[in-house]
């Protein structure tokens, strides 16, 4: 059982493979922020790949995510996550309420722990916006800066942030991101994973 988006097959993987892994599942999402608290995120898993995983989450509940006074987010939006395991970054889908479609959100942060069900991963503060005509911004590098001026972060952490956001400059310069299959793999599709 397969689906085809650009050059990638995502499936239903077998995991080992005597077990089927039903999809989609119910994720439990825990995300750090250090120096923050940790907040649990519940998600459902309908792409399983060894290096994809794409988590839906139908109505957002938090607070409105504003980027320069335009509404990104909002209480009841879908949105969509691509998570890479092993990879210092994931990329989202973001829409409004009516599901309209505001951009992609890259989050620096470390890669992914998985425990069955209960997933995690840690925010490393830079992050990048993209909406759809192409108007780009970075965000939360003050946030960076006073990380590393407090101690949040340790030497070893900050090499590795700069050299993934570097890495992502590079992409954005030759216009290459964000990555094909987050803007192939619309809200629509992957509702219609969900649904089976």
């Amino acid at each position: 059982m397969g689906a085809v988006w650009g050059r990638h097959t995502y499936h239903i993987l077998l995991h080992p493979p005597t077990v089927l892994q039903i999809l989609p599942r119910l994720i439990h999402y825990y995300y750090t922020r250090p120096g923050k608290e940790t907040t649990n995120y519940d998600y459902w898993l309908v792409v399983d790949d060894l290096d994809l995983k794409v988590l839906l989450m139908e109505q957002y509940e938090g607070r409105p995510i504003q980027i320069d006074g335009v509404t990104i987010a909002e209480r009841g939006s879908p949105m969509l996550w691509f998570v890479f395991p092993g990879v210092w970054h994931d990329i989202g889908r973001f829409h409004l309420a009516d599901n309209s479609f505001t951009g992609w959100y890259t989050n620096l942060c470390t890669p992914l722990q998985i425990n069955q069900d209960v997933w995690a991963s840690t925010d490393l503060f830079p992050d990048h916006w993209m909406v759809a005509d192409g108007h780009q911004t970075w965000l939360d590098e003050d946030e960076l800066a006073n990380a590393i001026q407090t101690g949040l972060l340790d030497e070893a952490t900050q090499t590795l942030i700069d050299g993934e956001r570097s890495r992502v400059q590079t992409e954005l310069d030759r216009g290459t991101w964000p990555t094909p299959i987050t803007v192939e793999l619309d809200l629509q599709a992957t509702r219609g994973l969900l649904k089976g």
